[in-house]
């Protein structure tokens, strides 16, 4: 598989993002992408930033305005893309959700995100409900692909459940970066630590692991970019710098069957201690 990852920042202006991921998605295609994935609320600027009502007005259906344009590419260009966008399931429940589009324009399905942080510069959890689809992957012809959203990244049981759907391809779209008052110090700290927790899950579950950031100063923030692909040993692939860029790498998933075998953590579970993970606190 050649897997592609869309950096790059967003304006107020929904349209002129969306045009520019359609150029962005017609260029991936053009250096030989078969699955594209777009950052995390992929056509809005980062609004959690604040508290603020009319940002609801970013919110749309699955199937709706932006996913028709963007099928439309996937079937112009021949590509699998991942669009993460603000989900309005009905009026007062809202998702932070992303779909995956097939060749051929239709769609595989939605995942939900399902932890919502609520951190200054992040106040997520006034507009989103936590996922309801609880943790999914998708078949390519390539092999299974899991989806995940940012937040998400943190938390091992949602890797190790995802890799247990069968995923072999662990997808992390995010928007992450550093507050106006965090200096360069900070900023290393977070990085170092976003990037090895993510790679701390590809070599748990003998998967690939790709996180594709958002990038540039949006409001208070300023999204680190960084985007990249580990290899099954946690190894980086391809990283990307702080700047829009598109990322491509190429990934054999079904070498992650000779990585489980010999690295057979799934075999060497102890399921039946595990049940204190049940609990909020011992």
């Amino acid at each position: 598989m050649k897997l592609a990852l869309l950096q790059y920042s967003c304006t107020d202006d929904v349209e002129k993002n969306v045009t520019d991921i359609l150029s962005r998605i017609s260029e991936a295609a053009g250096r030989g992408a078969d699955l594209v994935v777009l950052p995390e609320l992929s056509q809005t600027p980062y609004f959690c930033q604040s508290v603020d009502p009319k940002a609801f007005r970013f919110a749309e259906s699955i199937p709706g305005p932006t996913i028709r344009k963007i099928s439309e590419s996937a079937v112009e260009n021949g590509v699998h893309i991942v669009v993460p966008l603000f989900e309005k399931a009905t009026p007062g429940i809202y998702f932070n959700a992303l779909a995956l589009l097939m060749p051929d324009g239709s769609l595989a399905g939605v995942y939900r995100k399902m932890h919502i942080p609520e951190d200054p510069g992040f106040h997520e959890k006034y507009y989103f409900t936590p996922g309801d689809k609880g943790y999914r992957s998708f078949d390519t012809p390539w092999g299974r692909v899991g989806t995940l959203i940012c937040w998400d990244q943190w938390y091992p049981e949602a890797a190790r459940i995802t890799a247990m759907t069968g995923a072999q391809l662990l997808l992390y779209p995010t928007a992450i970066g550093t507050l106006k008052d965090e200096g360069e110090a900070e900023r290393e700290r977070f990085h170092s630590a976003w990037q090895l927790i993510q790679r701390s899950h590809a070599v748990a579950n003998g998967c690939f692991v790709a996180a594709v950031n958002r990038c540039g100063k949006e409001g208070g923030t300023t999204f680190w970019g960084h985007s990249f692909v580990s290899d099954p040993f946690g190894r980086i692939i391809e990283e990307a710098g702080d700047d829009e860029e598109i990322l491509v790498a190429d990934i054999d998933l079904q070498s992650v069957e000779k990585q489980r075998q010999e690295w057979p953590f799934f075999r060497d579970r102890r399921i039946d201690s595990y049940r204190p993970l049940l609990r909020r606190m011992l």
